[in-house]
């Protein structure tokens, strides 16, 4: 399986913002954006003024390095979400919140989506009672997502990084479980990103 292998870190600095992609350390003065905040490279300031085409890739850019996902992945997400009813920019955000990867990260399973991915290919979880080991599965509403029992007695598991449930989703940390209440809406992904740029670039 294809993935992202070079610094973490630079992908922050080229977006200008925190992706919360290495963990804890994003949280610590050792964050890139707070020692050095410059866009890497030998020219770092570069050009001030962003074309309209500049603009529709930051933002997918941006979102794609959130979540953690290569090119095809994706674009493979995003022509799923126009085939759905609704606006297809806030489809793809929520077929991107769906994936089990996301969904183990937001559970507070894992520190970030990179180790979470790690996790759920490895087998460590199931939905609804079955061993599920793909990352970009699609989580769906009343879906149960909990550690197997194999891997209960994990040290991994036996601290859980103290993040805030979102409101779709609960979680009982002593049975290492959590449960998709409802589809998240647009207002619960937190991610600032303008969903709309993201359209007009793939709809060119």
């Amino acid at each position: 399986m294809a993935r992202y292998t070079d610094a973490a870190c630079r992908l922050c600095r080229r977006e200008g913002e925190k992706l919360f992609l290495k963990g804890q350390r994003c949280y610590t003065g050792k964050c890139a954006i707070a020692r050095r905040s410059v866009v890497p490279g030998m020219h770092p300031q570069g050009r001030k003024k962003v074309s309209e085409y500049g603009s529709q890739l930051r933002e997918k850019q941006k979102t794609k390095r959130f979540y953690g996902l290569l090119e095809k992945q994706f674009h493979n997400t995003y022509e799923k979400a126009t085939r759905l009813k609704g606006k297809s920019g806030e489809n793809l955000l929520i077929l991107l919140e769906l994936r089990l990867d996301n969904i183990v990260y937001r559970l507070g399973f894992a520190a970030s989506r990179a180790e979470a991915r790690q996790l759920v290919t490895h087998g460590h979880f199931t939905v609804n009672g079955k061993k599920v080991d793909i990352p970009s599965y699609t989580v769906k509403a009343n879906d149960e997502i909990a550690v197997r029992e194999a891997s209960r007695k994990s040290t991994k598991f036996q601290e859980l990084v103290n993040r805030p449930v979102p409101a779709w989703m609960s979680f009982d940390a002593d049975a290492l479980r959590g449960t998709v209440l409802r589809l998240p809406a647009r207002e619960d992904v937190d991610i600032e990103v303008n969903e709309t740029l993201i359209v007009e670039l793939y709809s060119k």
